[in-house]
């Protein structure tokens, strides 16, 4: 039987829900339920801005983040969706939060201008096997006297896999949102209710998934990511089974590069085939002006 709701983990669908101006308060939601923000006040507004952060490095996929945007008060928020595993997320989460304070910085500012950056991912894989909670918040802290100083970078992850709670078990609302992320795609019209109580805004996220609400154009870009996403994983896995036997490492890096850009490629191919927007294609690929135009040309030619 087809599930009425799709996967928020697709890239495609986690943008429609947190990363469109029409759906900034479900995101407002998002962040204020899972953020610890201590004496702080919580979110009111945010601000979209463009999630390439480098574009000299966004063709290799180096500098692109999920979604980036600002509170009321000029904080950065970084939220990253990562479906597959990969050696070394935790340090490109500190590359892309070092690269959002830098951009801050304007001729003439002042170093005591900038404002803090918080970075969120949602990992479908474990990150930190020796922890056991499902979710971990990283903050900067004197190591005697465990003071926290050095306050403009924060880091928050959940790692899917350790999160284990049924319906009956939920009680608060982080945890309603990582079922959401967990088991969206298989939650019955039945018990959606039960998950989201009188939670509104949790509510609109469910429809934000709902497949009969989604165009044809919608539903395919969608399907192609989803096959991008498995092709990658794929890709990675038939690589490291090589790299097991020519070196683990070689054979992951490797394994990462060749697989995610012929996988993007592939899916590029396949929407431009289907007659896809190219700026649809762009949205979703991540690939520039210039390489869907290449590829349009080349297929052209052939």
């Amino acid at each position: 039987m087809l599930s009425k709701f799709l996967d928020p983990k697709n890239d495609v669908a986690f943008k429609k829900i947190f990363g469109t101006q029409k759906n900034q308060d479900i995101l407002i939601h998002f962040l204020n339920d899972v953020l610890i923000f201590k004496n702080k006040s919580p979110i009111r507004e945010v601000s979209f801005l463009k999630t390439i952060q480098d574009p000299e490095t966004a063709a290799s996929k180096t500098s692109i983040v999920d979604i980036l945007c600002k509170d009321e008060k000029g904080n950065t928020y970084i939220v990253e969706m990562q479906v597959a595993a990969e050696k070394g997320f935790e340090k490109r989460a500190q590359y892309y939060a070092s690269k959002a304070y830098i951009s801050q910085a304007k001729s003439g500012s002042i170093y005591q201008d900038l404002k803090e950056v918080i970075f969120l991912a949602i990992a479908d894989y474990v990150m930190f096997p020796e922890k056991k909670e499902y979710k971990s918040d990283h903050v900067i802290l004197d190591r005697k006297s465990y003071e926290q100083d050095l306050k403009d970078f924060s880091f928050t992850f959940i790692e899917l896999p350790k999160f284990t709670k049924t319906i009956d078990e939920l009680s608060s609302l982080l945890e309603k949102w990582c079922y959401f992320f967990k088991h969206a795609e298989e939650t019955k019209e039945s018990e959606l209710k039960k998950i989201v109580g009188s939670d509104s805004i949790l509510e609109r996220a469910y429809e934000e998934l709902n497949r009969f609400s989604w165009n044809e154009e919608e539903l395919l870009t969608y399907d192609q990511m989803e096959k991008y996403q498995w092709a990658h994983q794929a890709s990675m896995d038939k690589k490291f089974e090589e790299g097991e036997s020519h070196g683990l490492a070689k054979g992951l890096a490797k394994g990462r590069s060749e697989g995610r850009a012929e996988a993007i490629l592939g899916t590029a191919r396949a929407l431009l085939k289907q007659g896809v927007d190219p700026a649809v294609i762009q949205s979703a690929t991540g690939l520039s002006k210039e390489e869907i135009a290449s590829l349009q040309a080349f297929s052209k030619r052939s």
